[in-house]
């Protein structure tokens, strides 16, 4: 059985009030880092919003002029007509520098929605920079994905799922050499990431109890990454030369 990989999502999602919203054809199991719904939950849509970037500061950050993240983004489910059991994500990266995937085996398959900013790349273990201003800060710099799979996985799989993707985005960014912001080594991803992984409810999608690199459904996550996150540092990229 082959792995097929194209471009356009088929998932139903649209762009409104500078947010992409998600539409996950019903209830399902949703896993993530998200300020809005995160943890292990379920949610029938999830946002990606684009605020505005947060300036360099040398002292504590103000408070930003959406208050709570979580608040304000259940203000916005509801103001896009959408319930509260939403789950949303924060990012200054425009969302016209989406990049979707989608990757299948079978009646097996995952998509990917991607928004990609670099300038606050860090490599894990630095030092948090917690009074110095950053190189490149007040710019797009979050690399936000979010993952939707027709399989029902496990609470093992979702957190490998989680563990996949990150490997997959660590890849690409060691690949084209992206440095950190902070420090003199290669990034490994930015201080700000997020993940969303939504699986299919029990009984209702292919049981997966696992989900590594040694998997079918962990190859299609990495594929869909790998190819997200790829396109999307291009579009990065265009993004800061027309925006110097």
């Amino acid at each position: 059985m082959t792995m097929r990989l194209r471009s356009p999502a088929q998932t139903r999602f649209w762009i409104a009030q500078n947010t992409l919203a998600v539409d996950l054809g019903g209830r399902r199991r949703v896993l993530s880092s998200a300020p809005q719904g995160g943890g292990l939950t379920t949610a029938t849509h999830v946002l990606n919003h684009q605020v505005e970037s947060a300036p360099a500061v040398h002292g504590p950050r103000p408070t930003p002029v959406w208050g709570s993240p979580s608040r304000h983004l259940r203000k916005l489910a509801l103001s896009l007509g959408l319930d509260t059991d939403t789950v949303g994500l924060m990012t200054a990266v425009p969302m016209k520098q989406l990049v979707t995937a989608r990757a299948s085996s079978g009646n097996l398959w995952v998509e990917c929605f991607a928004t990609v900013g670099v300038t606050n790349a860090v490599r894990a273990g630095e030092w948090p920079p917690q009074l110095r201003r950053r190189h490149g800060s007040g710019k797009p710099g979050t690399i936000n994905l979010i993952l939707v799979t027709s399989a029902s996985l496990s609470h093992a799989a979702m957190v490998g799922a989680v563990q996949v993707a990150t490997e997959a985005k660590t890849g690409v960014l060691r690949d084209h050499a992206v440095p950190s912001s902070i420090g003199a080594s290669e990034a490994t991803g930015t201080g700000t990431d997020a993940v969303v992984i939504a699986s299919r409810m029990h009984g209702h999608g292919p049981p997966h109890r696992y989900s590594g690199t040694h998997t079918v459904i962990g190859a299609l996550i990495g594929c869909v990454v790998a190819h997200c996150v790829s396109h999307g540092l291009a579009k990065a990229r265009k993004w800061h030369e027309m925006h110097p």
